[in-house]
């Protein structure tokens, strides 16, 4: 059982049980504003195409460097370390910029059915050597022809071959990128062949993603079930965050969120989230005004509770992992709630959500 229909059961379990003392009303729904979900997918995702086609770009201009040097890394550095410095950062830029903006509309990808395959394969799937039966069913071919086969998400793969923590993915010569005479963490070249062609990959899903948003045409039982479905997922995200850099530092051994904090990407998550449940707080009010607004002070309290401890750790706090396990429990708590209190009105609005 996947993530999308452990969170729902789980949900659903609960808005049921709320709604054995509610009674059903008829469905009224004409003052959704569904449109303004497709606006936002379709207007955040054609600013993350922009920074995967600048990551496409720069990881090119990298790797045509690494070609002229036959591949030979200690020889690219001494050679021409000021290009690849600069074409090296603007991939890890564009990187930086991309992640944030595909966590703004993972919310919808990841919730939405018809697109949910997007999730796992950009950000959210795991690779056939972590788990054969569920591993993301896709393949990256590389500039050589080398194929690889359910590699894993492909945002995880390009922070671990940008940053230097999948050894895998790098050339193992050291760049001393900050000029400072030490060897710092993620100061080694990437492999350019596994750049380039990990680059080339999420540009290109990414342009898959983009045209199945135009096709698709949202309808509330998809933006009802983007909310039961992604906003009582805290627990995942902050088990993520206590086994990260942010909270263990070097003891960390995670490959991916090196870079941005998950805290940053539940904020920009949840802030999704509420997109969406503006769009069908109209219909909600139709037959519960009382419930509307109190799920939506509860949405917007839980982003607070996120975006002020990631307020503390940018001002340079560093939680313990004891601390990690009460905050995810605390915000798994108050979403858990929440996505109850939605199952239980998208029932009253005769709304039936996919099992």
């Amino acid at each position: 059982m996947n993530r999308f229909h452990k969170t729902l059961t789980l949900v659903m379990f609960t808005g049921m049980a709320l709604l054995a003392i509610t009674p059903v009303y008829a469905q009224d729904t004409e003052n959704a504003d569904l449109a303004a979900i497709k606006t936002y997918l379709m207007t955040t995702a054609a600013e993350l195409k922009t920074n995967t086609e600048a990551l496409v770009e720069a990881s090119q201009a990298y790797y045509d460097l690494a070609e002229a040097a036959d591949f030979d890394y200690e020889a690219l550095w001494a050679d021409d370390a000021e290009a690849v410095t600069a074409a090296f950062t603007a991939a890890r830029e564009s990187w930086i910029a991309a992640s944030p903006l595909y966590e703004q509309i993972e919310g919808v990808v990841a919730g939405v059915p018809v697109l949910s395959e997007y999730d796992v394969i950009l950000d959210a799937g795991v690779s056939v050597e972590e788990d054969p039966e569920n591993a993301a069913d896709f393949s990256i071919t590389l500039p050589d022809g080398t194929v690889m086969e359910k590699p894993g998400n492909i945002f995880g793969l390009l922070e671990g071959t940008l940053w230097g923590t999948r050894t895998e993915f790098n050339s193992g010569v050291w760049a001393d990128l900050d000029e400072n005479g030490d060897q710092d963490f993620a100061e080694t070249l990437p492999d350019a062949n596994y750049l380039l062609g990990m680059a080339q990959s999420l540009d290109s899903h990414v342009s898959e993603l983009i045209d199945s948003g135009e096709a698709w045409e949202p309808n509330e039982t998809d933006a009802f079930t983007a909310l039961v479905v992604m906003v009582p997922t805290m627990s995942e995200y902050f088990g993520a965050w206590k086994e990260s850099r942010f909270v263990l530092g070097e003891d960390s051994t995670q490959t991916d969120f090196v870079v941005i904090s998950r805290l940053a990407d539940i904020e920009d998550i949840l802030g999704g989230l509420v997109v969406i449940y503006d769009s069908v707080s109209p219909s909600i009010a139709s037959v519960d005004a009382a419930a509307s607004e109190q799920i939506r002070v509860d949405l917007v309290d839980l982003l607070t509770y996120v975006s002020d401890l990631y307020v503390q750790e940018q001002d340079g706090r560093v939680f313990m992992p004891e601390e990690a396990d009460f905050f995810g429990s605390e915000a798994q708590d108050r979403a858990q709630s929440i996505a109850g209190q939605i199952a239980q009105v998208a029932a009253l609005l005769n709304i039936e959500l996919p099992e």
